[in-house]
């Protein structure tokens, strides 16, 4: 080939003008049962809580009881949140009301694993905080024990319906990108107020507790198609905080490649984008934030921006537990079904390990966190 026969608007990487198209409808919006409305108790109200609070009180779900290790601090969000809630002094009596059907527990992991199993046991249908786990196998037989109860277990991975991320995953899903061939996603932010609260004690807070949403929002696009993963963690000059604000990821796809990027040390100047290439088109999400995001579809057909509605903060947690009383209603598996997430956090753990270790680590050959 010479140089006078190369097409150089392909070589040079140039645009190509596309007509403006309608966006297609997609069901990207939180789901909502249609009958069922059942008492739900929440076991831990610190931190995040008041996010799942709130996404209940404006579904118009009937929050019945809640449990905190302090219970001061239950009684401040019953007084905001849910009014006629009974303030229960022990989790225990929560599981024992034989009227509440679903328990939402928030606590962290070491905590949350012991009650997660006792809920089940007692036949509740559980929404648990996410991370999930800190062991895959451990998470294997809460999923047994679920099935073996005839009980649902769903994970809290609320950022499936952040309105950006949730109608590029039903794009994905209804076929209008083709296969995936690549998803990358890159998200600048300032996370360094983290230092010197309980997150700053976190070993990988940014692979794992934050990105854990990214990573399971790959999983949700690509499915068993992931297959290892190259990934490291490291300070930000300057950083104030015990954990690791900078950490990024290559996950090698069946036919394919996904990156994960993650500056969470930057103090000015925040960008969240992702871009999903497939073999007939492509999605891209562009914002200054994680709720303010510009969508498109780009196919042979032609641009389309869908106007998406609602926020992350609380939609996300509208549609965690929506999904799961839906689950409930329609006798199905959950979207965000443990069973599900172990899959995704074994690209997490993968992560880890392999910035711990400095090489490639195949998906699924770690079993724990702390490997």
């Amino acid at each position: 080939m010479t140089a006078d026969s190369v097409d150089t608007d392909q070589y040079a990487l140039k645009s190509v003008q596309l007509k403006e198209i309608e966006a297609p409808g997609l069901p990207y919006r939180p789901p909502m049962p249609q009958h069922y409305m059942p008492r739900i108790g929440v076991i831990g109200t610190g931190g995040i809580s008041a996010s799942h609070l709130d996404a209940y009180r404006t579904a118009g779900w009937d929050v019945a009881a809640i449990w905190n290790r302090t219970r001061a601090k239950a009684e401040e969000n019953a007084a905001v949140y849910c009014p006629s809630a009974r303030i229960e002094d022990d989790w225990e009596a929560l599981l024992a009301d034989s009227e509440i059907d679903v328990v939402d527990i928030t606590l962290h992991p070491e905590q949350r694993i012991p009650i997660i199993k006792a809920a089940l046991q007692a036949g509740k249908h559980v929404l648990s905080q996410k991370p999930f786990v800190t062991d895959l196998d451990l998470g294997y037989d809460l999923v047994k024990l679920a099935d073996d109860q005839g009980v649902k277990l769903a994970v809290n991975q609320n950022g499936r319906w952040a309105p950006h991320l949730s109608w590029m995953r039903e794009a994905v899903t209804a076929g209008l990108i083709g296969d995936v061939l690549s998803a990358h996603i890159s998200i600048h932010w300032d996370h360094s107020w983290t230092a010197g609260t309980p997150f700053d004690e976190i070993d990988h807070l940014i692979l794992y507790d934050f990105g854990v949403h990214w990573f399971d929002f790959l999983a949700s696009l690509v499915g068993d198609r992931a297959e290892s993963v190259f990934a490291t963690a490291n300070s930000a000059r300057g950083q104030t905080n015990k954990a690791s604000l900078m950490s990024q990821a290559l996950v090698r796809l069946d036919q394919g490649q996904a990156s994960l990027i993650f500056d969470g040390g930057v103090p000015c100047g925040p960008r969240d984008t992702t871009y999903i290439a497939g073999t007939t088109g492509s999605l891209t999400s562009v914002g200054p934030d994680l709720s303010t995001q510009t969508v498109t579809l780009e196919t042979a057909h032609g641009i389309a921006r869908p106007a998406l509605k609602g926020r992350w903060f609380n939609d996300g947690f509208r549609g965690a537990m929506g999904d799961l009383l839906c689950s409930i209603e329609d006798n199905r598996e959950p979207t965000v079904s443990a069973r599900n997430n172990l899959e995704s956090l074994a690209i997490v753990f993968a992560a880890i390990a392999s910035s711990e270790g400095n090489r490639e680590i195949k998906i699924g050959s770690i079993r724990t966190l702390s490997n």
